[in-house]
């Protein structure tokens, strides 16, 4: 059996603890709810880290031939961008697997069998979490572009509200000096 044979065998207790791993990323509060709440509506957060996660699984489990990750991996991240993670903490999520797959592989005694195997998985992992911080960065700069945007348009609004009220002063003047 080979790396990626194992690895697909034992996918759903992977992903399950992966799923705990990223889910305990969040305050305890809100970790609790996102492991409880199964409703894609009223958990929409989780919904899309576990959506995420497996996406971002099979592409890894493939090898990461080409940009299909991207969407899985952008649902993850585009929501710990705009939250209090730091861009280690928003991306750390992808290394977890890491761990996570080292784990399972101890338990089974499989460690020493698949190390070269498993090393090429973990640049794989690492391939995606570069991607994972490219992806966060994008995002950083927008948030940071439409604050720049709303700084401008309420300066913007500021001069022309200040504008007319010197206009209209010195219009107030000049019908003084008329009387």
């Amino acid at each position: 059996m080979s790396l990626t044979e194992y690895l697909q065998r034992n996918q759903k207790p992977i992903l399950k603890e992966w799923f705990q791993t990223v889910v305990e990323t969040y305050p305890e509060e809100t970790a609790k709810f996102l492991k409880k709440e199964k409703d894609p509506f009223a958990n929409p957060v989780g919904s899309s880290i576990l959506e995420g996660i497996q996406g971002i699984y099979t592409q890894i489990l493939g090898g990461l031939a080409s940009d299909d990750v991207v969407p899985f991996l952008d649902r993850i991240v585009r929501v710990r961008a705009v939250q209090d993670f730091t861009p280690a903490q928003a991306v750390s999520f992808v290394f977890s697997l890491k761990d996570v797959v080292r784990s399972h592989m101890e338990k089974d005694g499989l460690v020493a069998q698949y190390a070269a195997d498993l090393a090429g998985f973990e640049r794989t992992v690492d391939r995606a979490a570069l991607m994972a911080f490219n992806i966060y960065m994008e995002c950083r700069e927008k948030i940071y572009q439409l604050r720049v945007d709303e700084i401008k348009n309420r300066t913007g609004r500021l001069l022309e509200r200040a504008n007319a009220i010197w206009e209209s002063r010195r219009a107030e003047d000049g019908s003084r000096e008329e009387s």
